[in-house]
């Protein structure tokens, strides 16, 4: 069963349960899924919608941030309850560690010259975890390597 109809199914338990707080969430996952397919014109991979429910989380992240500092408990409630169900569609996340390992893998097999290689270095690995590490501590730590 592909993501997308992982999300539809439990879509279908959230509305037979009377989940109104999951089967919302639930809803707005596959209406970004459909307007990301209707800007492809064609049906979103697995990996796309993995870098949809990756973006919502970021914002959820950013949103609950704010939430926080303004003193709102009630959003930050809501927020934390989005994330959960949010992240238990994304791939197992990687420790700093195992990102690490695969940083030096990439950097072995392509034996890059300094900093002028880490585009080429990025794009070879950002396949590998894609989805499942922060990207702007990979670029961190693909720096601290090459440097």
């Amino acid at each position: 069963m592909g993501l997308k109809e992982n999300i539809e199914q439990q879509m279908k338990d959230a509305l037979k349960a009377k989940d109104s707080f999951r089967l919302n969430a639930l809803r707005f996952i596959l209406s970004q899924i459909k307007n990301k397919e209707i800007d492809l014109r064609k049906p979103a991979t697995d990996e796309d919608i993995i870098k949809i429910i990756t973006t919502l989380v970021k914002q959820r992240k950013e949103s609950l941030a704010f939430s926080e500092q303004a003193n709102r408990p009630d959003l930050v409630e809501k927020e934390k309850e989005e994330l959960k169900i949010l992240e238990s569609f994304l791939p197992s996340q990687l420790t700093e560690e195992e990102v690490e390992k695969i940083i030096d893998q990439v950097i072995l097999s392509i034996k890059p010259a300094g900093m002028k290689d880490m585009g080429r270095v990025m794009k070879e690995l950002m396949p590998k975890v894609a989805g499942r590490f922060d990207g702007s501590r990979i670029s961190e730590l693909v720096r601290r390597k090459l440097s």
